[in-house]
């Protein structure tokens, strides 16, 4: 069973950096797909990235490539995802999922969502 969990969420200034993990804590499964989505206030949730099980195949939503870096430690059971040049838009409730599908980025495709981690940027 996955059992994941955000952390590292907080609030930062356009323009500055920062990281947020999800942690598997649940029994160890391997082979899944983790993506991250985002719901800001009034807004749909929203693709951010996804990162297979290898770590190899990356895939990121149009708003956030080339800013955003996602990378994982299955050894720690954690995926990490690096925001850099954080806009105002950026703020969102971001949460992290699992797939069983390689190189899922559909949100139907994804289940065991962790409870999200707040990330506000100030202009």
């Amino acid at each position: 069973q996955v059992r994941l969990k955000e952390s590292g969420g907080g609030l930062v200034q356009a323009g500055d950096s920062l990281n947020i993990s999800c942690t598997d804590s649940g029994r160890v499964v391997k082979g899944y797909t983790t993506g991250w989505f985002r719901r800001a206030p009034g807004k749909e949730r929203e693709f951010v990235a996804a990162i297979n099980w290898n770590g190899d195949s990356t895939y990121y939503g149009d708003s956030v490539k080339g800013r955003f870096i996602c990378s994982r430690e299955n050894d720690k059971k954690t995926v990490h995802l690096r925001m850099n040049s954080l806009k105002p838009e950026d703020t969102a409730v971001y949460s992290c999922a699992a797939a069983g599908l390689d190189g899922a980025t559909w949100r139907g495709d994804f289940g065991s969502w962790g409870p999200g981690t707040q990330v506000t940027v100030a202009s």
